[in-house]
C-alpha cells in the first residue's frame, strides 16, 4: 500500500502527522459516542468522504456547538460517498461490557456502508475486529476529517436519542446531561429509580436496582 500523509481535521500540537497506509476513495472514518453514559445505546458511525466535495469545519464533535454539529451532520449526509450510523443497545452493553459493545456498534456501522469501505481509520487505540484492514488513530477525530465526520454523525444521533428519552421521562434531565453520570442524573436515579433504558451493569445503576 502507498503511505500518504493525511489532512488533519484540525492540527494537533502533541501528536506527529498522521500517515495513512492507503490511497483511494473508500477510506472510512469510524468513531463512537456514548461509552460513559449510564443510559441508552452506544452509537457508532462510519463515513467515507468524497474528495471532490470537501466539507469545511470538520472537527472532533465535542469541540463543536450543537448547532454547528447539526449543520455539519446535514452536510455530511448530503456530500459523503457513504455513511452509516449503528448502535449497540443497553442490553448488549450489559451482556458484552462497554468495550465489546462499542466494537459491535462500530462493526455494524462499517457493514452498513454502501459502497463498502476498503480501509478503516478508527478513533482510539484499538481496531474493532472487522475484516476490513485499517489503523487505530489516537485522537483521530481531531486528526482526520473522515473520523471527525463519523464523530459528528454519532454524536448528533445519540443526542437525538437522549432528547427523545427526555420527552418520555422529563424528570431525569436527559436533554441536559445526555445520560452521563452528572450530579443531576445521579440524584434522579436515587429519587426515581432506574428506567428500562438504563445500563444495569454500570455501578450507579446497579446500586439503585438493589434498593428498588
Amino acid at each position: 500500500m502507498t503511505r500518504t500523509k493525511a489532512t488533519s481535521a484540525r492540527p494537533t500540537r502533541d501528536l506527529p502527522p498522521l500517515v495513512v497506509d492507503y490511497r483511494g476513495e473508500r477510506l472510512a472514518g469510524v468513531d463512537e459516542v456514548g461509552r460513559g453514559p449510564l443510559v441508552g445505546s452506544v452509537v457508532a458511525a462510519a463515513a467515507i468522504l468524497d474528495p471532490a466535495r470537501p466539507i469545511d469545519g470538520l472537527n472532533d464533535s465535542k469541540a463543536l456547538t450543537a448547532k454547528h454539529r447539526e449543520a455539519l451532520d446535514v452536510e455530511i449526509r448530503e456530500k459523503a460517498l457513504a455513511f452509516a450510523v449503528a448502535e449497540a443497545f443497553a442490553a448488549e452493553v450489559d451482556a458484552l461490557n462497554i468495550f465489546h459493545a462499542t466494537h459491535l456498534a462500530m462493526r455494524r456501522a462499517i457493514d452498513a456502508l454502501t459502497p463498502a469501505a476498503e480501509y478503516l481509520l478508527v478513533d482510539g487505540n484499538r481496531l474493532p475486529g472487522h475484516h476490513v484492514p485499517g489503523q487505530a488513530v489516537v485522537k483521530g477525530d481531531a486528526r482526520h476529517p473522515a473520523i471527525a465526520a463519523a464523530s459528528i454523525l454519532a454524536k448528533v444521533a445519540r443526542d437525538a436519542q437522549m432528547l427523545a428519552l427526555d420527552a418520555r421521562h422529563p424528570d431525569y434531565g436527559f436533554a441536559r446531561h445526555k445520560g452521563y453520570p452528572t450530579r443531576e442524573h445521579l440524584a434522579a436515579l436515587e429519587r426515581l429509580g432506574p428506567l428500562p433504558e438504563h445500563r444495569r451493569s454500570f455501578g450507579p445503576v446497579k446500586r439503585q436496582l438493589a434498593l428498588f
